[in-house]
Formats: C-alpha cells, sequence, structure tokens
C-alpha cells in the first residue's frame, strides 16, 4: 500500500472530504496538523511547490494537491491503482 500524507487544518472541510475519502478506501495516511505550527506549514509549502492551502496530499512522496485533485483522481479511476489498491 502506498504511503499518503496530508497537511491538515482543524477548521478545514475540504480536509475533512480529503480523509473521508481516503477512510472509505480503507487507505492509512499521516496527518500533520499545520495550524500554529509555522515550521510544519512551511514544509508543507516546501513540499508543495509554494501551495498555501490545505489539504495538502502527497502519495508516495508525490505531491497530489488538495481535494479537488484528489477527487479529480478518483472519479477518473487513477487514485486505486496510485494508492496500491489494484
Amino acid at each position: 500500500m502506498a504511503k499518503v500524507e496530508i497537511y491538515t487544518t482543524l477548521a478545514c472541510p475540504y480536509c475533512v472530504n480529503a480523509k473521508d475519502l481516503l477512510s472509505r478506501k480503507g487507505v492509512a495516511f499521516s496527518e500533520y496538523r499545520v495550524e500554529g505550527n509555522p515550521d510544519l506549514m512551511a514544509e508543507a509549502k516546501k513540499r508543495s511547490g509554494g501551495r498555501m492551502t490545505v489539504p495538502q496530499i502527497f502519495i508516495d512522496d508525490e505531491h497530489i494537491g488538495g481535494y479537488d485533485e484528489l477527487s479529480a483522481l478518483d472519479r477518473a479511476g487513477k487514485l486505486k491503482p496510485m494508492l496500491g489498491l489494484g
């Protein structure tokens, strides 16, 4: 199974949606809460090529983007193979 990492904040509805989508697929992920942690936010920004929004999602260290991109991959049938689900 792929390594999935998500940078989030508590109050972000897109973060909730991304985590729900992954959870429905049975995918474990590491969540990094960036609110109140400027070092972690700087890490997310660096890894994502300068993006300052959440969620920022990585699958096997590849930057996927946010919830919209994750959802689009799912609708296109490309997410399951990326996650190692078939």
